[in-house]
């Protein structure tokens, strides 16, 4: 075992335990036995950490190799050398301060590993310090919202693919369905014949409309504030360093990130993630509304509409011997619930901040990067195992249409809304005597 010492006291650790006495301070203070850090998260903050050091190293700044150490760290811990990060990162993902434990638990863990590329052992923080080489010029408050926007942007990029080919494969199934015609339905009501290829047509529109809202998102994360420090005034980052190490996560990230014109503004406010959350919460409205009337046109196979079929993936009953389930729109639709409900815990985080800093920005990034997740494999799984698999029933279509008195509206203009409303109830709503009567009706009026 080894000793590390802080103003608190000490704390006894194993003698290769890459993280040191602050992330485990963290871990016993927010034992919420709820879930670590977002991965994607602890790899932008690592992302940071080596933009950082490339730009210290080119610098000359340091002891001779310290910055090149670390940034050989940073990439164990991208390429999974370092070991299981589980047994690296072990704070909490709801967390008091900031961010600052997931921060201190970065720099530590790196720290650790660059000591032992340079020969020492765990925990000789003379050879290369958490604080003063890892975090040489930053703060929590700078690293860990760029860290943030990063890993959103790399999320969001797979999320607007995902939405893509959704509304590839929706488009292909409105062109397949085309000549399908079938019964409307306003408020659950029978309305006007469509196609069931409109029907597809309008949910591709809905899914355009989310691609392009989600590829616009990505501007407004591009903006970052690091080497604005604690509150965004710059204080103990060297002017030459600001300038250099965006430039170092930009091209290590793949990311047109931008310095923001006024850092203090991007450390104090957060409305730019209820921005992007708004966004996601509207694409779960179109998943589950989509996802709803998959369930409804599947319904039956006897009881119920039946006008499409969906796959048979699973038995959907314990009881109830060949009863199968729309169990992908089902899964749909609660991920798209989760992430309606995850977009009013965002809203409130991002509402309660103070002065320069929001202290709740940990519960914004664990929601926000969960989100950004669940939408992502809920449309490749809506499109994989529920839209390019089912099947439509063009039979059941057009039975629930001759069976309706949908037709009947093409003769208001002719006899008047009233006078056919009238014959409609006269006749019981039977369509045969309903169409035959109109038919007499407007060929009256016509002579």
């Amino acid at each position: 075992m080894r000793i590390e010492r802080d103003r608190l006291g000490e704390v006894s650790l194993p003698d290769d335990a890459l993280y040191g006495i602050q992330s485990v301070r963290a871990r016993d203070n927010f034992d919420l036995s709820y879930k670590p850090v977002n991965s994607r998260l602890i790899h932008a903050i690592v992302k940071v950490k080596k933009a950082a050091a490339l730009t210290y190293d080119k610098l000359g700044a340091g002891k001779a190799g310290v910055y090149r150490a670390v940034a050989r760290a940073c990439d164990m811990v991208l390429t999974g050398e370092a070991g299981p990060e589980s047994d690296m990162f072990i704070v909490d993902a709801l967390q008091g301060g900031a961010g600052t434990s997931a921060n201190m638990n970065v720099n530590e863990v790196l720290a650790n590993l660059a000591i032992r590329i340079m020969g020492g052992r765990c925990g000789d923080y003379g050879t290369v310090h958490p604080l003063d080489d890892v975090n040489r010029g930053q703060s929590t408050n700078d690293v860990y919202p760029t860290a943030l926007r990063v890993a959103a942007v790399e999320l969001l990029r797979s999320l607007s693919d995902a939405c893509a080919k959704l509304q590839e494969s929706l488009q292909k199934r409105e062109n397949e369905f085309d000549g399908i015609r079938k019964l409307g339905r306003t408020e659950l009501m029978d309305a006007l014949p469509i196609t069931l290829g409109a029907e597809f047509g309008a949910y591709a529109q809905a899914a355009a409309r989310d691609r392009w809202r989600l590829y616009k998102a990505e501007e407004r994360l591009r903006q970052v504030n690091l080497g604005g420090t604690a509150v965004g005034t710059s204080d103990n980052a060297e002017r030459r360093y600001r300038y250099m190490v965006i430039e170092e996560l930009r091209l290590m990230t793949g990311i047109g990130l931008a310095p923001a014109e006024y850092p203090m503004d991007i450390t104090q406010n957060c409305d730019v993630f209820v921005e992007v959350s708004g966004l996601l919460k509207a694409m779960a409205v179109n998943l589950m509304k989509i996802s709803g009337d998959l369930r409804l046109m599947s319904s039956g196979p006897h009881g119920g509409l039946g006008e499409i079929k969906l796959a048979e993936l699973q038995a959907g009953s314990t009881i109830m011997p060949g009863k199968v389930n729309p169990v992908i729109p089902e899964m749909t639709m609660q991920a798209a619930m989760k992430v309606a409900a995850g977009d009013s815990a965002i809203t409130s985080a991002a509402s309660r901040g103070e002065f320069e800093l929001n202290a709740f920005l940990p519960l914004i990034a664990d929601t926000l990067l969960e989100n950004l997740s669940l939408l992502e494999r809920a449309a490749v799984i809506l499109r994989v195992k529920c839209i390019d698999t089912l099947t439509p029933n063009p039979a059941r279509c057009a039975e629930l249409l001759d069976s309706s008195c949908a037709f009947a509206a093409s003769y208001a203009p002719i006899l008047g809304y009233d006078a056919t409303a009238r014959i409609i109830a006269e006749n019981e709503g039977d369509p045969a005597r309903i169409r035959e009567e109109l038919d007499r009706a407007s060929g009256l009026a016509s002579s």
